[in-house]
């Protein structure tokens, strides 16, 4: 006579008491945290060593006298006051506003008449938009190295075509009155890309039903652009003009390449001033305080172009 297998029974779990399930929870909280430290930690230590300790020790040396070889002294606010009455400092704010008042505005007008063209449907189009901004991917050094040889005064193809059509040869770069403005339309060769790709982009946004709106209601095509596109486009204009600002404000790999900051001084810009008193006068505490300068600079802008967009969206709120 066969039996059946009794059933497994399992013994009865302990009741867990609060107490327990708290020191559970914590356990398991210190675990999850320990994981996450484990995975950021990498992170934490590129940045810290990257960027914050870099900061802070540039800093500390712009409050001293040191030629990174010897030891330094402390001199406090000394490197800042000597900033106030060196005349070379002075042109180097000078050019690099210069350079900024062209190269800004032209950036971002051209970038929005590019875009407006793009902004169509015609044959090759793709490839059109292609072109515009392949020169935004070409490294400013590369750029520095094509123009040089193409504006070389004695060599370069420009002063060979200026020939055949029986113009004086010109210096380009080499000459103090146009090195300034040639370097703003190399940076322009490759800046405007940019532009119009954030246009393009800013341009699909455009609420369509807006522009037939002021078309039916008898608008023309500079009324459309002044009262219905330039207004919404208007964020990412703001956007733009920041990115450009800071970026000709910290202009250096073009003007090294091309000029070295001549000649006769006329496109010494101030990062290009930093790099001679670091590395060539051997002065990087003096160095220091002028790129803290910039700094400054570009945190009063940056602020300042928040504030305008703030006060903006506050009126548009206030009339919608």
């Amino acid at each position: 006579m066969s039996t059946l297998p009794r059933a497994l029974t399992l013994p009865p779990r302990p009741a867990t008491t609060p107490a327990e399930a708290r020191r559970a929870a914590r356990r398991r909280s210190r675990r999850d945290r320990a994981t996450a430290w484990a995975f950021i930690t990498p992170s934490v230590v590129v940045i810290l060593g990257l960027s914050v300790v870099p900061v802070v020790w540039s800093l500390l040396l712009s409050f001293r006298a040191d030629d990174l070889v010897t030891p330094g002294r402390w001199v406090g606010l000394d490197n800042y006051r000597a900033l106030v009455q060196d005349p070379n400092f002075r042109t180097a704010v000078g050019n690099t506003l210069q350079y900024a008042a062209l190269y800004v505005p032209l950036s971002l007008v051209g970038g929005l008449a590019l875009a407006l063209a793009l902004n169509r449907r015609v044959r090759f189009v793709g490839l059109y938009r292609t072109l515009v901004f392949v020169p935004f991917v070409v490294s400013a050094t590369a750029q520095g190295v094509l123009f040089s040889f193409i504006l070389d005064p004695d060599f370069g193809v420009a002063n060979a075509l200026l020939h055949h059509l029986g113009v004086s040869r010109q210096g380009f770069l080499s000459d103090p009155g146009q090195a300034m403005f040639l370097l703003v339309l190399i940076s322009l060769w490759s800046g405007v890309g940019f532009c119009v790709v954030v246009y393009l982009a800013a341009l699909q946004d455009v609420p369509p039903e807006l522009v037939e709106s002021a078309r039916l209601d008898g608008a023309n095509l500079p009324q459309v652009l002044r009262h219905v596109t330039l207004p919404a486009l208007t964020p990412v204009t703001v956007f733009l003009l920041l990115w450009q600002l800071i970026s000709a404000l910290q202009v250096f790999d073009l003007i090294y390449v091309t000029t070295k900051g001549g000649p006769l001084g006329s496109t010494t810009v101030v990062v290009y001033f930093v790099w001679q008193q670091a590395f060539q006068m051997f002065t990087a505490g003096y160095g220091a305080a002028a790129a803290y300068v910039l700094a400054l600079a570009l945190l009063v802008t940056g602020g300042a172009l928040r504030l305008v967009r703030a006060r903006q969206g506050r009126v548009e709120g206030g009339n919608s």
